[in-house]
């Protein structure tokens, strides 16, 4: 990447509006408080932002079982009665209930992923961030984790339409299991997860789960343990990612940033820091990769939205201030209103010693990678998004098309008395919720309250 880095970044307001249920530790709310401190905060001026197309139910059959889409296709929970034996055959109950647009909110999350991945590939964008995305548990024939349909290994599956080597880079506190599943026995892609190891869920992620076949060696695991912190954490990260981007050598990255691995986390364990956290992000960003940012887990929603807009200004390269702006949910940052987060005094389990020998080991399985794999290109299957643009389709009657106000980046060299011209230029189109105050189907104020 040369020059200003071109970030693209995908968001439909209605992704809030499900609901998984009452008592439901996952919250797509949380994308809409993410979006919002992005508006307020500016960051929209600096990238063009898109509304994702709804992903084929065929296309999502290019890895999932056809009967495990044909069933979230036609599941609602008015019929589910009607599917007791496909609900445990599919485990679809309890983590991943059937609520109202399973289906829809499934093609919106894969929609934006591989939108982004298409955009990369064609050289629309440097990055493109999909909050919405990165549901890595997702299995080819079931259900997981809150996890429906895997949007990283459709969009990974897109990469390689155009690249021959694809890094896949998981923050998130729990192990990414489902893609290092679909790219096990493949050298295409190398799959690189830092996780809570030992009983905790999914269980999997051992040191010694390196891949088989032609993809022995190209997964890695670097299990963790309680309270790992910024120093300890961002040591490991960058220690493994540097090697694996000196032997690899990635011609694209897709990275998900689970925010379950930051402080205070009601599912998780780890003391990191959005300076933790979202140092990881900017050191891949360092490398001037194709990048492709992904969401996922993250369960006290008020530091996830925190974790993902400061995150975002690191891509953009735009500094925020700590005081978080007034927005719409403002109330849910209480009582310090502050952007950054403090570590807690939990204990750092993971000892010099115990990190020492594990990244001793891993960086001994990532040099048995024999150099970086080449691959044959050719018979590329055709891409799933085609981005031409005629200008003569536009409406001659409207000044600024949707088309143009999405590519809308500001010039930061302009001066603007007001930027409510701006705004209105730069809306996603029918975004007429975006300032919407919450109801109480988007998010659960007592749980929040509990976490």
């Amino acid at each position: 990447m040369s020059g200003r880095t071109r970030v693209c970044y995908f968001y439909d307001s209605d992704f809030g509006n499900y609901y998984y249920g009452p008592g439901h530790p996952m919250k797509p709310h949380r994308v809409r408080m993410t979006h919002n401190l992005l508006l307020n905060y500016g960051l929209y001026k600096n990238m063009e932002i898109y509304r994702p197309k709804l992903f084929p139910a065929e296309e999502m059959k290019t890895f999932h079982a056809d009967d495990y889409v044909d069933f979230l296709r036609t599941i609602t929970p008015k019929n589910a009665h009607e599917f007791r034996d496909h609900l445990t055959r599919f485990n679809v109950g309890e983590d991943c209930p059937v609520f109202d647009g399973v289906f829809r909110c499934s093609q919106l999350s894969a929609g934006g992923s591989v939108e982004g991945a298409a955009r990369l590939n064609q050289g629309l964008a440097d990055i493109a961030i999909n909050y919405m995305g990165g549901l890595h548990h997702a299995k080819k024939s079931e259900a997981s984790g809150f996890c429906y349909i895997n949007d990283i290994v459709m969009a990974i599956l897109e990469l390689l339409k155009h690249h021959p080597r694809v890094m896949y880079i998981d923050i998130d506190v729990h192990h990414g299991d489902g893609v290092e599943e679909a790219f096990y026995l493949t050298d295409r892609v190398l799959t690189v997860s830092f996780h809570k190891y030992g009983e905790f869920f999914p269980g999997t992620g051992n040191i010694k789960d390196i891949g088989g076949g032609f993809g022995k060696y190209y997964s890695v695991n670097v299990p963790l343990k309680d309270g790992i912190d910024d120093n300890c954490y961002l040591r490991c990260f960058q220690t493994v990612i540097s090697k694996c981007m000196e032997v690899y050598r990635p011609s694209a990255i897709v990275m998900q940033c689970g925010a379950d691995s930051l402080v205070g986390d009601r599912l998780g364990c780890f003391n990191l820091t959005l300076k933790g956290h979202g140092g990881c992000v900017e050191y891949v960003k360092s490398f001037g990769v194709p990048l492709l940012v992904l969401g996922g887990g993250g369960y006290t929603i008020r530091n996830v939205a925190r974790c993902w807009a400061y995150e975002t200004s690191l891509l953009l390269g735009v500094p925020l201030q700590d005081d978080l702006p007034y927005n719409d949910y403002l109330l849910y940052y209480a009582p310090n209103f502050k952007l950054h987060l403090t570590p807690s005094a939990m204990e750092n389990v993971n000892t010099p010693e115990y990190i020492d020998k594990h990244l001793a080991r891993i960086l001994d399985n990532i040099n048995c990678i024999a150099g970086a794999p080449s691959v044959s290109m050719e018979n590329i299957p055709a891409d799933t998004y085609d981005f031409d643009y005629d200008e003569d389709e536009d409406d001659p009657d409207v000044r600024f098309s949707q088309r143009a106000r999405d590519r809308y980046v500001a010039d930061p060299r302009e001066f603007y008395d007001s930027d409510e011209e701006l705004e209105h230029q730069h809306q996603p189109a029918d975004d007429d919720d975006v300032y919407r105050q919450p109801s109480i189907m988007d998010s659960d104020k007592g749980d929040e309250d509990d976490e």
